[in-house]
């Protein structure tokens, strides 16, 4: 990777890690939601395939041409999707910047200097600029948005005294915790803090970092 072989090593295993979770989901949830588990897993293990350093592993160049028509497919049914819900045009957006990638750093996108690498490859691999520069823009934002999603709102501390907490933490209907030496809070959407709906946006926020580092290196 443009950043160091490391950094791609890092990426490849967020990017399987949030894959290999989303295709747990898969297996629970309405239909509806395995869909978008399924959508989530093909983006996390495409993503991780194309940030093995390309030091390491040089891909074939029909590679590329797989990536676009998978993912150019994916693009397709998130679009028919995208009445259900404003999370299926994000699906949109993320299966075109896949396509967008992985047209860039195909062979001989960049011109007769351009470069095989894959995974971000090495400085100048292709890209619009404006075009990566709009899509940068709108995954710094989805990641600022999932992060606020993932604060724990609501918490306080009633009194502070020789060192120790004890307090009593108050949400919307009445009290959700009390102890001494820390404050017991509800998570996220009124869930745990841990809970299934805190890891799925934290995998989406491990994501759309990845996806941000991505198209850093276009």
């Amino acid at each position: 990777m443009h950043g160091g072989a490391l950094a791609g090593w890092l990426l490849m295993a967020l990017c399987a890690v949030s894959g290999a979770y989303c295709l747990l989901r898969t297996r629970t949830g309405t239909p509806q939601e395995r869909g978008t588990a399924r959508g989530e897993a093909l983006m996390g293990f495409g993503m991780a395939a194309m940030a093995v350093p390309a030091a390491v592993l040089t891909l074939p160049e029909w590679t590329w041409a797989v990536y676009g028509a998978v993912f150019g497919a994916a693009a397709l049914r998130a679009l028919r999707s995208a009445r259900r819900g404003a999370h299926h045009l994000h699906h949109l957006v993320g299966s075109l910047a896949m396509v967008y990638m992985a047209v860039a750093m195909a062979p001989g996108a960049a011109g007769a200097g351009g470069h095989t690498g894959h995974g971000a490859a090495a400085g100048g691999a292709g890209g619009i600029p404006l075009l990566t520069g709009m899509l940068l823009l709108y995954y710094a934002l989805y990641v600022l948005r999932a992060a606020g999603h993932l604060i724990p709102a609501g918490t306080g501390v009633a009194s502070f005294a020789g060192g120790s907490t004890e307090g009593v933490v108050r949400g919307g209907g009445g009290v959700v915790g009390r102890g001494v030496g820390g404050v017991v809070g509800s998570g996220v959407g009124g869930g745990a803090v841990g809970g299934g709906t805190e890891l799925t946006m934290a995998c989406r926020l491990t994501m759309g970092i990845a996806m941000f580092a991505m198209l850093l290196t276009l």
